[in-house]
């Protein structure tokens, strides 16, 4: 069983970078919400909303993140 990143997961000093993903985004509320990753923790990954922080944080371990990555891929 996977271990719960949520219950163990401290967010408070991550540094979240946006992820390109096309369009504008400037600053003043016009333009596409990209996603933001940070490294939190050994193999943790956080993926947030870059528009909507409040909507919350997704938790990945490296094998998820890959998965992720791979499934989008494939639909592009």
């Amino acid at each position: 069983m996977a271990p719960d990143l949520y219950g163990k997961t401290d967010l408070s000093a991550a540094e979240f970078t946006r992820i390109p993903c096309g369009g504008s985004n400037d600053d003043d509320g016009e333009g596409e919400a990209c996603p933001e990753m940070a490294v939190v923790g050994d193999g943790i990954f956080a993926l947030r909303d870059s528009k909507n922080h409040g909507a919350g944080t997704l938790l990945f371990n490296g094998a998820e993140l890959a998965a992720l990555r791979d499934g989008i891929g494939s639909l592009i």
